[in-house]
């Protein structure tokens, strides 16, 4: 009854200085982005509530967490309300929930589908200003044993080392391997080195019987899977 009441109650608050209350009476999948920051901000200032300080600080980031979790310290500061304990706040929530996603896809024990690779790799370099390469070693359940990156800064500017990747399958005695790399710019389409890369990668796998599965182009909301279009 006594809850009952103190949520009768609560419409009679302003929505901007409730959301602790509204999580604690109707759960954490009840409240939006905002809310949520502003828990974690905990007050906003003489002129504006704190869930109105959070809408405002996601709109300058498109209202997408992702580019929000790119933030730095400085930049979060510049915002009036926006202290260096209340900065430090935010970008260390969003690097848990970075990591918490991270640790979900290693525990992954088999790979399905390129779906499972995206899960696996987006953690890694799904947000980052520069390109990076990674290689996923499989074993003969394609089940994955270890995962490295190869290169950083763009397959145009950085040499993909093939030696050293299987170098490192034969070690493991990966029988399978599936490249991923990210594409900043948001492109899914693959470049001629894209291609190139696959097609030599996948030519020395055939000759040491490493079957390269796929390839997958990533950006911060989707993929592009050279097996899933027939490119491999």
């Amino acid at each position: 009854m006594e809850s009952l009441n103190l949520e009768k109650s609560i419409k009679h608050w302003a929505d901007d200085d409730r959301p602790r209350e509204k999580l604690a009476l109707k759960g954490k999948n009840a409240l939006s982005d905002a809310e949520l920051i502003a828990i974690l901000i905990g007050s906003g200032s003489r002129n504006e509530s704190a869930v109105a300080l959070s809408k405002r600080i996601l709109k300058s980031f498109n209202n997408n967490i992702n580019e929000l979790s790119k933030a730095s310290l400085e930049s979060l500061m510049e915002f009036k309300g926006i202290g260096e304990a209340k900065a430090i706040s935010i970008v260390t929530a969003l690097e848990l929930g970075k990591r918490q996603r991270l640790e979900a896809a290693l525990e992954q024990p088999k790979i399905t589908s390129s779906k499972n690779v995206f899960e696996l790799l987006h953690p890694l370099i799904g947000n980052i200003p520069h390109e990076e390469f990674w290689i996923i070693f499989l074993n003969n359940s394609n089940k994955v044993i270890f995962q490295m990156q190869l290169s950083k800064g763009g397959l145009t500017a950085t040499v993909v080392d093939v030696r050293l990747l299987f170098k490192k399958a034969l070690e493991i005695r990966a029988t399978s391997i599936i490249l991923g790399h990210n594409h900043p710019s948001g492109s899914l389409k693959p470049s001629n080195a894209d291609r190139n890369i696959t097609s030599k990668i996948k030519e020395a796998g055939n000759v040491l019987d490493i079957k390269l599965l796929d390839h997958l182009i990533i950006t911060q909301k989707s993929y592009y899977s050279f097996a899933d279009e027939g490119m491999l």
